[in-house]
């Protein structure tokens, strides 16, 4: 389970988290834009230490301006429903990624990719 799970939204697009996996996102949780039909889901501290770093380039080069536009257009900052688990994603984001209902969560490294279930 530690590397993958799959959920379905609630009413208010919620995604719950499992509770073996909650402490992983005690900071916070930031979630972008994939560079594919899917979202990013990481913990605040694993943005800050490791991805904010890198979108913090060389101003003129266009790379790094082509990240920013990525990761920061519809980016969503929040924390998880201490009681539930449960976390709200943007309906922008959840139509970027195609998803309607049915989540499925795979582990990315220090990161999680949330994607619509096949």
């Amino acid at each position: 389970m530690g590397d993958y799970f799959e959920r379905k939204l609630d009413d208010k697009r919620r995604l719950g988290i499992p509770a073996e996996l909650r402490a992983e996102f005690d900071s916070g949780v930031v979630i972008t834009k994939g560079f594919k039909n899917y979202l990013h889901l990481y913990p605040k501290s694993v943005w800050d230490e490791q991805v904010e770093p890198q979108l913090q380039g060389n101003i003129l080069d266009e790379q790094t301006a082509d990240l920013n536009v990525q990761f920061r257009m519809g980016r969503i900052e929040g924390v998880i429903d201490a009681r539930q688990g449960r976390i709200t994603l943007e309906q922008h984001l959840l139509d970027h990624a195609g998803i309607s209902r049915d989540v499925v969560a795979v582990r990315a490294g220090r990161y999680w990719r949330l994607m619509a279930k096949p």
